[in-house]
């Protein structure tokens, strides 16, 4: 445990003695674009180990010599059909109109190349050939001039994308039917489509040593604080790793408190979520190649709200938002409660339902405890083979593994069938939890309280229900306390806590995320700075 520390300590320190959000480059001994095409193609190859989707295009044009040009593309991450249609065709249908023109010197040929002939929307002239390489891995296509040490990047990205579909861990029965795919631009661009307001500001970095991957963070002006920007910069400029695999990277890195067994950001897959948490002033993390983008800071009853109960009515929303919070206490105290009242507090059960439970355990070789770890440690089993196997095979594993085992296990007098139906309604209300990190928690969480149900009863689970509520109180998302509103006591923001009152009670954002524009609807000047209410 001390050495644990002590690593998470060293962590710590070196994330403060880090520099803050900075963009590593891709580092070379090379510094400058050199004027002789050969010896750049020669280069370029040499840095990439002579790939094979390395495509290399070269051709003359201009007079008086016939300048040699050449294209570099990265084949699968460029759009073949940009760079034929819209750079090579035009370069190679100017020909005459370059010999007409008559550019005297490779610099005046490249300027007439960059202002009249490629057609794409974006062109950067280059010279660094550290960012060259970059752009070039990014998916850009290089153009480059035999006698001039500057290329053209043209903005061609494209390849094999995976298209926008229906959300598979966040399905709702209304509302919309799209979910955030690997591309950043594309997940950028449907928050757009939702957010059509000047004041959406996007940051872009990159991060990792070698993967150079793009993170942008979203957030809307006027409406998120500026020290919860300022923090979320500080973390990420921080972060120095030479691969960012995927948004749980960043999350690890920027995270408050590692040891807690709760998430303490908020991860979704859907575009409108991520658009109504701008809107209450919250930041929003996209990693390129990841469609879980990161919202901070969370808190803990954010995690059983849906997208689908703003599309509801307010009652039937409030209803589904209390069940869920019932299952989830289910999930976490159902076993436990079980091995205490069976094992040191059978008193406490009705006279008829001890006869019948004495009955059943007649035969039982194992202790209580035992018997309701080997139930829930097979079912966990059944969980992850159906979530690993193929999804129509996995599907059939776990609903005829859990009933033919449960029933062989009966039947062989392992469990009981009351222990069969414990296991099996706290899977199910486990189910009704919306996100699945703290799904996880609570799986991990159920462990712990059945060893003190079953070392000390029901004062075991009080005791580690009264530690667990002491922890949960000193959490942080950013500086937000994890179980607010509800410690501190906000009454105000109760409305869209346990249950959701309707949308014209819904006038103010949470007090302890925004402190700058709280006032959603009403008269303008209303809307300026207040003060924080504990």
């Amino acid at each position: 445990m001390n050495s644990a520390w002590k690593r998470l300590t060293k962590i710590h320190n070196k994330r403060k003695q880090a520099p803050q959000y900075k963009e590593t480059e891709i580092k070379s001994n090379i510094q400058k674009v050199s004027e002789h095409l050969d010896e750049n193609l020669k280069n370029i190859k040499d840095a990439l180990g002579n790939s094979s989707d390395l495509e290399i295009r070269e051709f003359k044009m201009g007079k008086p010599s016939l300048h040699k040009v050449a294209i570099i593309y990265i084949n699968g991450l460029a759009d073949k059909n940009i760079i034929s249609n819209f750079v090579i065709e035009r370069l190679m249908g100017n020909v005459h109109n370059t010999e007409s023109v008559n550019p005297q010197s490779p610099s005046q040929l490249f300027t007439y190349i960059k202002e009249n002939i490629v057609a794409v929307g974006t062109v950067e002239g280059i010279t660094d050939w550290d960012k060259m390489l970059l752009s070039l891995l990014s998916g850009k296509t290089i153009l480059l001039l035999d006698g001039w040490n500057q290329v053209i990047s043209c903005a061609a990205e494209g390849g094999e994308l995976r298209s926008i579909t229906e959300p598979t861990i966040e399905p709702a029965v209304r509302g919309p039917k799209e979910s955030f795919v690997e591309s950043l631009i594309t997940n950028t661009a449907m928050i757009r489509h939702r957010i059509k307001s000047p004041n959406l500001w996007i940051e872009t970095m990159k991060l990792g040593n070698i993967t150079q991957t793009d993170v942008a963070i979203m957030y809307v002006k006027g409406i998120v604080d500026d020290k919860l920007l300022t923090e979320v910069k500080e973390r990420i400029g921080k972060i120095e790793v030479e691969e960012v695999g995927g948004s749980n990277t960043i999350e690890e890195w920027i995270t408050d408190d590692t040891l807690t067994p709760w998430p303490t950001m908020f991860v979704t897959e859907r575009p409108d979520v991520v658009a109504g948490q701008l809107l209450e002033g919250r930041v929003t993390i996209f990693v390129d190649g990841t469609p879980n983008p990161i919202i901070l800071p969370a808190t803990w009853i954010s995690f059983f709200q849906t997208a689908e109960d703003y599309y509801l009515r307010w009652s039937m929303a409030s209803f589904l938002r209390f069940l869920r919070i019932v299952a989830f206490i289910m999930t976490l105290f159902g076993p436990s409660l079980f091995i205490s009242f069976t094992a040191f507090h059978s008193e406490l059960i009705p006279t008829a339902l001890l006869i019948s439970l004495a009955a059943q355990r007649q035969g039982i070789p194992f202790p209580i405890f035992f018997e309701a770890l080997l139930m829930e440690l097979t079912f966990e089993v059944l969980r992850e083979a159906g979530v690993r196997m193929p999804r129509p095979i996995g599907q059939a594993v776990s609903i005829v593994g859990a009933l033919v085992l449960g029933e062989a296990a009966v039947a062989a007098g392992i469990v009981s069938s009351a222990m069969v139906i414990v296991v099996a309604g706290t899977a199910i209300a486990s189910f009704t939890i919306p996100h699945h990190p703290m799904m996880d928690a609570v799986r991990l969480l159920r462990f712990l309280m059945m060893v003190l149900a079953a070392s000390f009863g029901l004062y075991g689970v009080g005791l580690g229900l009264i530690v667990l509520v002491a922890h949960t109180c000193s959490v942080r998302s950013f500086g937000i306390p994890y179980l607010a509103p509800f410690a501190p006591l906000i009454f105000a923001d109760w409305k869209d806590a346990f249950m959701r009152m309707p949308k014209p009670f819904l006038s103010t954002r949470p007090r302890l995320i925004n402190q700058t524009n709280i006032t959603r609807t009403g008269n303008s000047k209303n809307r300026g700075p207040k003060p924080r209410e504990n």
